[in-house]
């Protein structure tokens, strides 16, 4: 079988199959209390599978992230390769094309 080294991901001739390169994943210092400690590195297709992903490696993260629906909780922001889908495609966002993803949990105060 033949492969190809491109700059996001193999390429199998025979399959057509494309592998993902690993997403570099950043969690605020809050959410790193309940997660990984440093920066993590996960394959997903989307936001979705991503908070997937991270509450199956680390159970603590589980609500904090999301809510009962599998939303975004109100003050948790996403950021794909810097914009901000939190409030745009939310969960559903793809991540195909990503390198980066930021996830800040904001402090409401009063």
């Amino acid at each position: 079988m033949t492969r190809l080294w491109l700059n996001w991901g193999l390429v199998s001739r025979e399959t057509d199959v494309v592998q993902r390169p690993m997403l570099e994943v950043h969690l605020d210092s809050w959410l790193r209390g309940f997660g990984p400690r440093g920066n993590e590195r996960v394959q997903a297709q989307s936001v979705d599978q991503l908070l997937d992903v991270l509450e199956e490696r680390y159970p603590r993260l589980q609500f904090k992230l999301r809510d009962e629906t599998g939303e975004l909780r109100k003050y948790v922001r996403v950021f794909v390769d810097g914009e901000d889908v939190s409030g745009t495609t939310g969960v559903a966002t793809s991540l195909k094309q990503a390198r980066t993803v930021d996830i800040l949990h904001s402090i409401a105060g009063g």
